[in-house]
């Protein structure tokens, strides 16, 4: 971080030299040049695409989050980030990405508009937006001080974050909700093409998404949070509300997922085989592909060593690629796969949030049935399943999850079907969660802290651990990245702080925050 802005800085000098502009001598050598307003829209595109990892998508998502929600599972025999080994060359992708680029970009922005603007409440809610998916990767991170020049820069304790991600929010709304006849940054809002409507949806599911977050740690403020959310308006028909970045077939603009899918280094877990075939969910070919070696749906468990992966039925050809929309023709998708949208946040998961809200007496505008099977139906429509029967016959389903018959012999990865239990509070909890994990594919950011803090259905035990702070894989498991060492390096100063914040060792089975299980 420190040569790219020493480098970036000696840019600037060379032209300002060049100009003969003396003034910058006196002027903080940390900073962005300032844009006109001209100039913003292109900031705020960069924010947004940088917020969900875009240019860094394998190292600093699918290694990590995507494998730690067991969505996929690692079949390269040289990456053990799998078996829990920490990469910080890896996953400071997810750090450099947020501090060298979403914050400049959108502090900028709050330096060039009004309070007041829809320009500025776009640019606070996607703050939170890249923020949440950080801190939730390691808890105390760097945040009011966060791009402010100095030697040191000081950490933050999670609940003091989440405590104002909850009042800019409301903030951004309330300012967007005056200018619904406005379109910030138009075309350049690769999201929602600057309607603020949409906006207002997404702000307030995400509020409700963070409130329901910290219903164990915080539970008073997490229902004055959700209900104001869900009064303020969420997001509540699929695909119209569902946010999803959009990209193109050019340079730095592709789909992270879809780019790395033809390098062959990830295959469906066993947990998503178990469920998504026992279920005999109509999802499965669309998130899947059929393993080219049998033609059916596999998984692989997760965590299996390299000597276990190079056992015929634990390689590529074995075992099942992403699907048809994030892979090439020649993998058995379709020919603009790199210019798939990403997925942001989705109406489905509204609902979900809705219904476990509603289990714990918050007013969610329906019953948390009710709600669960819109949700299910909002999942369903938003990957292309329309038909009725069809959406009615998976929501009416008796059928368990089934045993993935994988290399392991794993059992089936829960007992319970699709159809709502009426009777047990635990088990419609249970249910609560598990759909809403599959309607949140691929975005494992979300589905991996979504499990930590709920956890009321067990993903498979790893299969093999290499991080010495797990000894025992079936009673632990990864809760947190460890910090990073260029962090330690570079930041010395502020690490004691950030360890006493955690309130734990500097381990990746310390609970976060609002993880309380």
């Amino acid at each position: 971080m420190k040569r790219t802005t020493i480098y970036t800085c000696f840019l600037l000098l060379m032209l300002a030299s060049c100009t003969k502009k003396y003034e910058e001598i006196n002027t903080n050598p940390n900073a962005i040049v300032n844009p006109g307003a001209a100039e913003l829209p292109f900031l705020f595109t960069r924010a947004e695409d940088l917020a969900m990892f875009s240019t860094s998508y394998q190292v600093a998502q699918n290694l990590n989050a995507d494998q730690y929600a067991q969505y996929f599972a690692c079949n390269a025999t040289s990456f053990p980030s799998d078996r829990y080994v920490m990469r910080s060359d890896w996953f400071n992708s997810a750090w450099i990405r947020l501090y060298t680029g979403v914050v400049p970009q959108l502090q900028t922005i709050f330096k060039q508009t009004d309070a007041g603007s829809s320009q500025y409440a776009l640019a606070n809610i996607v703050w939170v937006l890249a923020f949440h998916r950080v801190t939730d990767y390691w808890g105390p991170i760097p945040y009011f001080k966060a791009g402010e020049p100095g030697t040191t820069v000081p950490y933050d304790a999670q609940d003091k974050i989440y405590d104002d991600f909850f009042k800019r929010l409301t903030s951004a709304v309330n300012v967007l909700k005056t200018k619904t006849g406005e379109t910030p940054f138009g075309s350049y809002d690769i999201i929602y093409g600057g309607k603020v409507d949409k906006w207002i949806k997404f702000a307030n599911t995400l509020r409700l998404r963070l409130a329901l977050r910290i219903s164990r740690v915080d539970p008073a403020r997490a229902r004055t949070e959700a209900e104001a959310a869900y009064t303020a308006g969420v997001m509540n028909a699929s695909p119209t509300d569902d946010a999803l970045l959009q990209k193109s077939l050019n340079g730095s603009d592709i789909n992270g997922l879809s780019q790395m899918s033809d390098w062959n280094e990830f295959r469906m877990s066993a947990a998503m085989e178990s469920v998504l075939k026992g279920y005999k969910d109509p999802r499965l070919p669309v998130y899947f592909l059929p393993a080219t070696n049998t033609q059916t749906f596999e998984g692989l468990r997760n965590g299996l060593t390299a000597t276990q992966l190079t056992q015929a039925q634990n390689t590529a050809a074995a075992n099942s690629h992403v699907g048809p929309r994030w892979s090439s023709v020649a993998a058995g998708g379709i020919s603009d796969f790199l210019a798939t949208p990403q997925n942001v946040m989705c109406a489905a998961e509204a609902y979900f949030l809705r219904a476990e809200g509603a289990m714990l007496g918050w007013n969610m505008g329906g019953t948390a049935k009710e709600l669960y099977e819109a949700g299910i139906t909002q999942s369903l429509k938003q990957w292309g399943i329309t038909d009725n029967a069809a959406i009615l016959a998976y929501i009416n389903g008796i059928t368990p999850a089934e045993a993935p018959a994988d290399f392991l012999n794993s059992p089936a990865l829960v007992s319970f079907p699709v159809m709502f239990d009426v009777a047990n509070p635990a088990v419609q909890k249970a249910q609560i969660s598990l759909q809403k994990w599959l309607a949140l594919f691929p975005d494992g950011c979300e589905a991996w802290a979504d499990y930590r803090r709920s956890k009321t259905f067990n993903l498979y035990p790893i299969a093999n651990s290499d991080n010495p702070d797990v000894t025992s894989p079936a009673t632990q498991w990864i809760r947190r990245l460890t910090f990073l060492t260029q962090e330690q390096e570079n930041n010395g100063a502020a690490m004691s702080d950030a360890v006493n914040l955690l309130k734990g060792p500097d381990k990746i089975t310390t609970p976060l925050w609002w993880d309380k299980n």
